[in-house]
C-alpha cells in the first residue's frame, strides 16, 4: 500500500503528521509521501516524512478565503501554476494505484477525488456544531447556513459519498452522526487535534489561594498579525494586572516557533517589564525549552517557542486570538476569552464562528479592558467551570484519534 497526504495549513499538517507517525508504528504500515498544499510543508520535513511534489510558500499563508486581496496576492505569487502542477502529482500518484488521505477541507478533498484512486479524508474545518446545538437542533439564527442539512454542503457531501471514498473521520460525534444520515462512511473514531497535549501535571509549590493564577496568551502563527494581536493581549494582561494587584499572576506566552520572538519581547520591555532568571521551579521548564522571563511589580510573564502543551497544561485560563491552539485549550477542560483582532485570520467573523463551535468555554469579549470582569465571573463559578470542562472534552474528543484513525485507513484504504 503506498498512501499521499495532502493537506492546506500548518495547523492541517500537524494534525496529517500525527496520523502518519502513527501509521508508520503499524505493523502493516504502507510506503507513505506527502504533499503539503499550503506552505513548505515543514512539518513534513521535520518528521522525516518525504514530499512528492512541488510546494511554495504563498503571501497569504492559506488564508485567502478570508480575504480577496489575499487570494490577488497569491496568484500573482504563482498560485495557479503551482496548483496545476500539484493536480498533475496527485493524477500521478494515482494512476500508480496509490491511495490518498486528505486532511483539511475542500481543497485536498478534491484533489483525492481527482487522483482516481481509493481516498480518505480526515474533516478537520467543519463542525456541525457552526449550526446546531449540542442536542443537534438547528440554532435559530444560522438556519439560513443549514439550507442544505449540513455544514458540508452538497458538493462536498458528492465528494465525501463516491465509492471510491472509503472512510470520513469527522472531527466530532454530532458531525459523524449528521453525515451518516447521508450515507457517507462517517466514524467518530476522536480528533487527532488533541493528541499530544497531555503532559504531567505542573506540581505547585503553592497552595491554591495562594499560587499565582496562570493566563496563557495565544497570539496565533502568523506574522505580522502575530504580532498585532500581542498588542491587544498585552492590553488585556495590564487591565487584569491593575484588577488584581494583589495576587500575583502568571502570563504565559506560547509564541510560534517560526515567528522571531524580539517584537514580543519589545512589547513588554515598553510597557515595564523586566527580564529576571528563570527558576527552575517554572511551569514550562523543560531541558529543551528555551524561554525568557520578565517581571513587572508582583506578576511574571513567560514567554517560550517550545514548551507548547506544558503551557497549556499549566494555564488556568487563556486570553486567545487563535484558531488550532484555542479549539486544543478547550479540548483540555478550561475557559478561553477571545478577542477579535483585524485579521487576516482572527477577525471578528472568525471570533464569533469559533464561539458556536466550541460553546459555553469561549467568552467573547470586544475590548481588553472588559477581561477583568470576565475573569472574575469564570472563576468565582465552580458551576460554571464544571460545564465548562465537560462541554470542552465533548465538543474536542480525547486523545489517541492518530493510532484509531491509522487502523482504520489500513483496514479500509
Amino acid at each position: 500500500m503506498k498512501l499521499l497526504c495532502l493537506s492546506n495549513g500548518h495547523g492541517e499538517d500537524a494534525i496529517a503528521v500525527r496520523i502518519l507517525d502513527a501509521l508508520r508504528q503499524h505493523p502493516d504500515a504502507p510506503e507513505l509521501a506527502a504533499l503539503p498544499l499550503v506552505g513548505a510543508g515543514r512539518t513534513y520535513v521535520q518528521a522525516d516524512i518525504p514530499i512528492i511534489g512541488p510546494v511554495k510558500a504563498m503571501p497569504s499563508g492559506g488564508f485567502i478565503y478570508m480575504d480577496g486581496r489575499q487570494l490577488w496576492q497569491d496568484v500573482r505569487g504563482g498560485l495557479l501554476g503551482l496548483t496545476w502542477a500539484q493536480l498533475q502529482t496527485v493524477k500521478r500518484w494515482g494512476n500508480s494505484g496509490g491511495t490518498v488521505l486528505a486532511v483539511g477541507d475542500i481543497v485536498p478533498l478534491a484533489m483525492a477525488w481527482w487522483s482516481g484512486g481509493n481516498y480518505g479524508f480526515v474533516g478537520t474545518a467543519k463542525s456541525e456544531y457552526y449550526i446546531r446545538d449540542d442536542g443537534g437542533r438547528l440554532l435559530k439564527q444560522r438556519r439560513s447556513e443549514a439550507w442544505s442539512g449540513s455544514v458540508y454542503l452538497p458538493w462536498e457531501r458528492w465528494l465525501l459519498s463516491r465509492s471510491r471514498c472509503r472512510a470520513v473521520y469527522p472531527r466530532d460525534s454530532l458531525t459523524t452522526a449528521v453525515l451518516k444520515q447521508f450515507k457517507i462512511p462517517a466514524h467518530d473514531l476522536g480528533n487527532p487535534m488533541m493528541d499530544g497535549l497531555a503532559v504531567p501535571r505542573y506540581d505547585r509549590p503553592e497552595q491554591e489561594d495562594q499560587r499565582p493564577l496562570t493566563v496563557l496568551l495565544l497570539t496565533g502563527s502568523r506574522s505580522p498579525e502575530a504580532e498585532r494581536n500581542w498588542q491587544i493581549l498585552l492590553a488585556a494582561a495590564q487591565a487584569l494586572c491593575r484588577d488584581r494587584p494583589q495576587r500575583p499572576l502568571l502570563f504565559l506566552g506560547a509564541i510560534a516557533p517560526g515567528l522571531d520572538p524580539a517584537p514580543f519581547q519589545a512589547a513588554l520591555n515598553n510597557q515595564g517589564w523586566r527580564s529576571t532568571p528563570l527558576p527552575d521551579t517554572a511551569p514550562i521548564t523543560a531541558p529543551d525549552a528555551q524561554a525568557w522571563k520578565l517581571d513587572r511589580d508582583r506578576h511574571q510573564i513567560i514567554l517560550t517557542q517550545q514548551a507548547y502543551a506544558p503551557c497549556l497544561n499549566a494555564a488556568d485560563l487563556a486570553f486567545a486570538m487563535a484558531g488550532t491552539a484555542t479549539e486544543q485549550f478547550v479540548g483540555l477542560g478550561k475557559p478561553a476569552i477571545a478577542l477579535p483582532g483585524a485579521g487576516p485570520q482572527f477577525t471578528p467573523q472568525f471570533a464569533e464562528a469559533q464561539t458556536r463551535l466550541l460553546g459555553v468555554s469561549v467568552t467573547l469579549v470586544q475590548r481588553p479592558q472588559d477581561v477583568p470582569k470576565i475573569c472574575h465571573s469564570l472563576l468565582n463559578n465552580a458551576d460554571t467551570l464544571q460545564i465548562i470542562a465537560e462541554n470542552g472534552r465533548n465538543r474536542m474528543g480525547t486523545s489517541g484519534a492518530a493510532a484509531r484513525i491509522a487502523d482504520h485507513v489500513v483496514a479500509v484504504l
